[in-house]
């Protein structure tokens, strides 16, 4: 049995990050996303204070294991924040799931900085997954982590050049450089299958909320699934979350996230869109 996607990243019970956005998302959209969680956190990491963690890595196995006896694989595969031991698990495993398309959101840093609990010896195992991914979207702390360089201001030539230079030495399809700040705007560079480098661009809001990245990630997963392009489906997903940000309430704390279900039936309709011209292109064929 061939399931459609697959999403492994860790389950935060409160703060909307991670999988408790991914899946509503993605499922609205109107895929059937299964998942294989590899840990829940009580809260995400974003300034609750110290968070529960059960890592759940020792059960990923066991799961798989019982897909494999019951003959279940996927055609697509979406991996978000991992930490220490999935990424692990991922390393040894990947090689076993035959899938399409991987989209690798490599967590793991931002500001300059590592995410609290994750090291270098991390950074140098996400290298390592990389080489596994079709789509790469890691922000630009992320990106000069992978390509082993030292964080600074670039410009968007210089960023365009990062992202080519990830294309190849990973070996990826498609490359995105995502959440760049400059003056009063936010930048996303890519480069599509083609090694054709773009740019775009949308007015910076002045609210800031956690799991605006997977947002991003999985809006524009959703979007490239129905079959618009790279920078077609970026430039669908920095719409989306900027809309769930102004639809978000004045008094909302930002550690929860902002109110992605506002904006939400405009991502579901650009979706559907997608695909019935997709239907109809098929049936003229």
């Amino acid at each position: 049995m061939k399931e459609k996607l697959l999403i492994s990243q860790d389950l935060s019970c409160l703060g909307q990050v991670s999988l408790s956005v991914a899946l509503p998302i993605l499922g609205a959209c109107g895929y059937q996303p299964d998942v294989l969680p590899t840990a829940i956190l009580s809260t995400h990491t974003g300034g609750f204070g110290d968070n529960t963690f059960l890592n759940l890595s020792s059960e990923m196995s066991k799961i798989i294991a019982h897909w494999q006896d019951q003959k279940i694989d996927f055609e697509n595969l979406y991996l978000g924040y991992l930490g220490k031991e999935a990424i692990d698990f991922w390393i040894d495993h990947i090689s076993n799931f035959k899938v399409s398309k991987v989209l690798l959101d490599p967590a793991m840093a931002d500001s300059g900085k590592l995410y609290r609990g994750l090291n270098l010896d991390y950074v140098a195992k996400m290298r390592v997954l990389a080489n596994f991914a079709t789509i790469l979207t890691p922000n630009l702390t992320e990106a000069c982590l992978l390509l082993d360089k030292k964080y600074r201001s670039f410009s968007i030539d210089e960023i365009e050049e990062l992202a080519l230079e990830l294309k190849k030495k990973f070996n990826v399809n498609e490359v995105l450089i995502t959440g760049i700040q400059m003056q009063d705007k936010i930048k996303i560079a890519g480069v599509s299958a083609r090694d054709t480098a773009f740019v775009i661009e949308t007015d910076k809001v002045k609210r800031s909320f956690f799991g605006t990245g997977d947002m991003f990630a999985s809006s524009l997963l959703a979007a490239i699934l129905s079959g618009y392009s790279l920078k077609e489906s970026s430039q669908i997903a920095a719409i989306f979350v900027k809309m769930t940000i102004k639809a978000t309430d004045s008094t909302r704390d930002k550690r929860l996230g902002p109110n992605y279900a506002g904006a939400l039936s405009w991502l579901m309709k650009k979706v559907e869109e997608k695909k019935v011209r997709k239907c109809e292109q098929g049936k003229i064929r």
